[in-house]
């Protein structure tokens, strides 16, 4: 009988093994939307930019996460030998089901760099954004990380549970990655200012997307890949539940639908909807009901399309390329909010969640995520530079920091360098 038991937990944590190894890679491949997403709405100058920018960041996460951000949230390092890695140390789970859930997380924690660097396009110096990167990835997302998934520092006992009566419920990251990120990005573009050219004497001057089927092959990949961020999000097969992926197809139909309407067939928009509505259903996608999930996801594709453009005004001064505050900014934060509305029984939800908990955790999150940027992007600029200088800017990142084009051969063939 024991070598019987034996044989199966071997089973059920090879089985997890490979579970968690399909959301990781899943996740994984959602940079490369993240890199075409952005690469197709930048101008052409800055395509070849938008799409090492993205790579780098996550190699450089990755790192960042592996020494230092990952015992910050788990209170696991590596440096033990690859024995103990595999599973025959304290902490480690058997067949190295621990490394392929670091692998899933790392994915998720170079998220925020990538969603980051969208607002900053064209603009925004290599190097700083590299070392912002590690910054985020390996010192400040942690922390949020750690104290929502992991109960660290008690705040989920003691201000949750205790005082407000629920614990803070962020299934898949609506706010600790969306939120935070978004709002990360916020303090970043502010920081950066606008593009030359973008706004002129009180007018916004339009710059039009490089390429709309780049952009939504971007946007493509990346809702492919949400079904791995939201669905394997639950780490282990018995944990695993169809209605994750329901609730998530759901909210993303509903984001695609109300930026159709409120953004007047714009395919930018329609592009982004989609991702407005599964940004916002992270939170709750394992408890909502997929009828609420609908409705949190057309709220969210139409919150986009009117914070997109109101950010746009030439007012606020504010050029956020990607519209990654308005996405993934205010869509996480209604998203952590509306957890504790339709995750609720009397809605059709599982329940478990409380209004408050999410109303007062999702505010918590996006001003941790405003300050962090602060902080983050206001040191790099001080020490590094944050910004191109103008000739540079003028001339195009991509020359100026790649030395090459995105089409170097045509462009060589019709004199533009």
């Amino acid at each position: 009988m024991p070598d019987i038991q034996k044989a199966v937990q071997g089973l059920q944590s090879g089985a997890d093994v490979q579970f968690l190894l399909v959301g990781a890679i899943l996740v994984f491949a959602m940079h490369a939307g993240f890199a075409f997403l952005q690469a197709g709405t930048v101008r052409h100058k800055s395509q070849v930019n938008a799409l090492c920018t993205v790579l780098a960041g996550f190699a450089i996460s990755t790192v960042a996460y592996f020494f230092v951000g990952y015992a910050i949230a788990y209170g696991v390092a590596f440096f033990v030998r690859a024995e103990a890695l595999n599973g025959g140390g304290k902490g480690f789970d058997p067949q190295g089901l621990s490394l392929v859930k670091f692998f899933f997380l790392a994915a998720v924690a170079a998220a925020v760099s990538a969603i980051v660097s969208g607002g900053i396009a064209e603009r925004a110096r290599l190097g700083s954004q590299c070392t912002a990167a590690a910054l985020i990835a390996g010192l400040f997302y942690p922390v949020v990380e750690g104290v929502v998934w992991n109960r660290n520092f008690g705040l989920q006992e003691s201000l949750f549970k205790g005082m407000l009566g629920e614990e803070f419920h962020d299934f898949a990251g609506s706010v600790v990655v969306h939120a935070v990120g978004g709002w990360i990005g916020f303090s970043a573009v502010r920081q950066l200012g606008p593009r030359l050219g973008r706004y002129d004497n009180g007018r916004a001057i339009a710059m039009p997307p490089s390429s709309v089927p780049w952009l939504a092959l971007g946007a493509w990949l990346l809702c492919i890949g949400w079904f791995g961020f939201n669905a394997i999000g639950a780490h282990s097969l018995k944990s695993a539940t169809g209605l994750i992926a329901l609730n998530a197809l759901m909210a993303m139909c509903g984001g695609i639908i109300a930026a159709l309407i409120a953004g007047d067939g714009d395919p930018r928009f329609i592009h982004n909807g989609a991702l407005a509505g599964l940004v916002a259903v992270c939170a709750g996608s394992d408890i909502m009901h997929p009828i609420g999930a609908l409705f949190v996801g057309g709220v969210a594709g139409a919150l986009f399309v009117h914070a997109f453009r109101k950010a746009s005004d030439p007012k606020w001064n504010f050029d956020d390329v990607l519209g990654v505050w308005a996405l993934h900014g205010l869509c996480g934060l209604w998203g952590g909010i509306a957890c504790g509305i339709f995750g609720l029984k009397a809605f059709g939800g599982l329940g478990g969640v409380g209004f408050a908990s999410q109303l007062v955790g999702s505010l918590m999150g996006a001003a941790y995520g405003a300050l962090a940027g602060f902080v983050i992007y206001r040191t790099v600029d001080v020490l590094l530079g944050l910004r191109l200088g103008p000739d540079d800017e003028r001339r195009g990142v991509d020359l100026a920091i790649h030395a090459i084009t995105a089409t170097p051969e045509e462009d060589v063939r019709m004199g533009r360098v």
